[in-house]
């Protein structure tokens, strides 16, 4: 049995092996950086780094992306059966109308939720 993974062996010493040695070989051979401190530090797309590093952004920004992602994923599962749709009621069978139907009522019944729940109101 060992001897089936003899070569996966001698490949993951080598992967391993070949990263040592490519590490090992940069620190000793590379030249080391003069440091002050106008090099060390940040480089903001040539503006000062004075301030803070990040506006602040109200979780409505991520609420609302999130619920994108969300809706946008259910539609992705939606694509695959409108492709094939004609094909799955080719014998006459509503099953396939009818389970999609039940995925979009899911759907909806979501997005009333999130809009009672206030996910998409900007005011509050």
């Amino acid at each position: 049995m060992s001897s089936q993974f003899l070569p996966v062996f001698v490949q993951i010493l080598v992967a391993i092996g070949f990263a040592a040695v490519s590490l090992t070989l940069s620190v000793l051979l590379g030249k080391s950086a003069r440091t002050n401190k106008i090099k060390d530090s940040a480089y903001e797309c040539g503006m000062l780094p004075i301030g803070e590093g990040a506006p602040r952004f109200s979780v409505k920004f991520y609420l609302v992306a999130m619920l994108f992602v969300i809706f946008d994923i259910e539609v992705v599962f939606m694509y695959p059966w409108a492709v094939q749709f004609r094909d799955l009621v080719a014998g006459g069978n509503a099953v396939p109308l009818l389970s999609m139907a039940g995925f979009a009522g899911i759907l909806a019944f979501a997005y009333v939720y999130a809009l009672k729940k206030g996910a998409l109101s900007w005011r509050n």
